[in-house]
């Protein structure tokens, strides 16, 4: 069956990489485990461009040195959104007679999903796949995914990265899937990744 795989990438990192050993994660290796009976025409990756943080200097140096590693399997697309930071006042969890409020930078990825859905319907309706397979657990998607199904008459399936399934992919689905920490061990890059220019590009250290 030819497939391509719509991976949120906010999701994916957020419902099963964070604080994992497993960021060095070969999208198209874990396709390959989990659709072992699909063909698998193309990954479509879809994220933003992270900025360095006070807490978090060098995070912008490993999604690059990551990206740089997706584009190597050849049949990976990278494809962005952006991060939207602005000031939100906020209630104290324990608030005092003093202060009930504060304000945070509240920062949001936009464009992303909406990137994911477009690329699903617009696919589908050129016939570039006989199966799509989205990677997320954002509820968002349903509407998409079963007009994929029921008006394009294509198979999808649904991979969630995180444990507790949401049931509104769930249910319009041709079928669904969760991720577990074995398949994502299995499927990791090298250490070093040799391009072929001769390059050499290599896992982050603190992963």
């Amino acid at each position: 069956m030819k497939t391509i795989v719509y991976i949120d990438g906010f999701n994916l990192y957020y419902g099963c990489l964070k604080g994992s050993p497993y960021k060095w994660l070969n999208l198209l290796e874990l396709s390959k485990l989990l659709l072992p009976k699909h063909e698998i025409l193309k990954i479509k990756y879809f994220t933003a461009k992270v900025s360095p943080q006070p807490y978090n200097l060098d995070c912008h140096k490993r999604q690059y040195t990551y990206i740089r590693a997706l584009h190597s399997l050849g049949c990976c697309e990278i494809y962005y959104g952006f991060y939207l930071s602005n000031i939100k006042r906020a209630p104290l969890a324990q608030p005092t007679a003093e202060q009930k409020f504060i304000n945070i930078i509240h920062t949001e990825e936009k464009g992303s999903d909406v990137n994911l859905a477009t690329h699903l319907l617009l696919d589908g309706f050129r016939n570039r796949y006989d199966s799509a397979v989205v990677i997320s657990n954002d509820s968002d998607f349903a509407t998409t995914i079963q007009a994929v199904k029921d008006d394009l008459k294509k198979n999808i399936g649904v991979i969630s990265p995180y444990r507790k399934p949401a049931k509104a992919l769930q249910n319009k689905a041709t079928f669904y899937k969760k991720i577990r920490s074995g398949v994502l061990q299995a499927a990791q890059f090298p250490a070093t990744i040799t391009l072929k220019d001769g390059k050499v590009i290599h896992k982050p250290s603190s992963w």
